[in-house]
């Protein structure tokens, strides 16, 4: 399997399923209550703030992939859309799991020589480190959120 198949398949298991982990963000989320995602305990961000951020980056990635422009600040991996109802939620997940198989997609169609070019600019380092980074990224706060949900969703 081609290095860019791989990762488009960590890509795709964080957000679906069959990663080592035996964790994944769909799985997590799927009997998460929008009033619950909304919740915030002690200084925690919630389990919305948390799930918009770290699938924020998928979408940056997609353009940067798609256009070659690399649109994306950190503060507004922060600005989570208004949730006032289940539709809300609902929408704001199948617009993650639509943006994470156009990734995947995307990605494996990547040859090792692209993987190694830079992610626009050579300070961010290359595609490979940064589609590797996005992944371990959403694992990061994957973890974060199951905690969180454990704390809200009794």
């Amino acid at each position: 399997m081609s290095i860019s198949k791989q990762l488009a398949k960590h890509v795709r298991d964080v957000h679906f399923g069959g990663n080592w982990t035996t964790t994944d963000l769909k799985t997590t989320l799927s009997d998460v209550k929008w009033e619950d995602a909304l919740t915030q305990v002690y200084s925690l961000n919630s389990i919305a703030a948390l799930t918009f951020h770290m699938t924020y980056y998928v979408e940056v990635l997609i353009i940067v992939l798609e256009e070659n422009k690399l649109t994306g600040k950190d503060e507004i991996s922060w600005m989570l859309p208004v949730i006032e109802s289940k539709k809300d939620w609902d929408e704001l997940l199948e617009g993650i799991w639509q943006k994470a198989e156009k990734a995947a997609s995307l990605i494996e169609t990547l040859s090792d020589e692209q993987l190694a070019r830079d992610f626009i600019d050579p300070k961010y380092g290359t595609n490979y480190r940064n589609i590797a980074g996005i992944v371990e990224h959403m694992h990061y706060h994957l973890g974060q959120i199951v905690i969180i949900k454990k704390l809200v969703v009794q």
